[in-house]
């Protein structure tokens, strides 16, 4: 669990019209995003032998940060039918986008969890703890996202910075940059973010 995780779901929410949309949908992603935690846990020997599982959600976290950073914005006008029908997929999207986005976050700490303990009961327990608290302090940063306006931005620059060292690390064998050099830029994002 991280904060970097939290802002990410929290601001991929954002664009949902109320907070319990955004609740429900935090709620739905995370809980499916869940399964899918246990189930790579569960099969993490046969999974994560796959390098391509790895180059893939480090290249989908990179997609997320350039869909809505560099590539953002809506325009168009629409009739309250078509509006409506929007609202929908627009709610299932984000969730799916929330399911695979904390997928693609946790694939790089399960596969520490794997290498340091076979006691998968442990690990599903420690995933359980950790989603739980990841949906607690999403919640938090929803209320943040509001006061602070380039928080969102910062979350997803914190993205793609995890993107890129899932990439390093998977397509490195030897990476010698330390990980303590991605939080501090993390770091560095989210004290910029909650600067105005």
């Amino acid at each position: 669990l991280s904060a970097d995780n939290a802002i990410a779901l929290a601001s991929l929410t954002k664009s949902l019209d109320t907070p319990l949309l955004r609740s429900k949908a935090l709620n739905i992603g995370i809980t499916i995003s869940l399964l899918f935690r246990i189930f790579l846990i569960l099969l993490s020997n046969i999974l994560l032998k796959f390098v391509l599982i790895r180059i893939f959600a480090g290249l989908y976290l990179i997609y997320l940060f350039i869909s809505n950073v560099v590539l953002s914005g809506e325009s168009g006008i629409q009739d309250s039918e078509t509006i409506e029908a929007s609202n929908n997929f627009k709610f299932l999207k984000i969730v799916a986008l929330l399911s695979l986005t904390d997928f693609a976050f946790s694939v790089d700490s399960i596969t520490t969890a794997v290498a340091i303990s076979d006691q998968y009961i442990l690990i599903i327990f420690g995933a359980i703890i950790g989603v739980l608290a990841l949906r607690f302090t999403s919640g938090i940063f929803l209320r943040l996202l509001e006061n602070f306006l380039r928080l969102e931005t910062a979350g997803y620059v914190a993205i793609l910075i995890v993107g890129i060292k899932l990439l390093l690390n998977t397509l490195i064998a030897d990476t010698t940059l330390p990980d303590y050099y991605f939080y501090i830029l993390i770091f560095i994002a989210f004290v910029w973010g909650m600067s105005k």
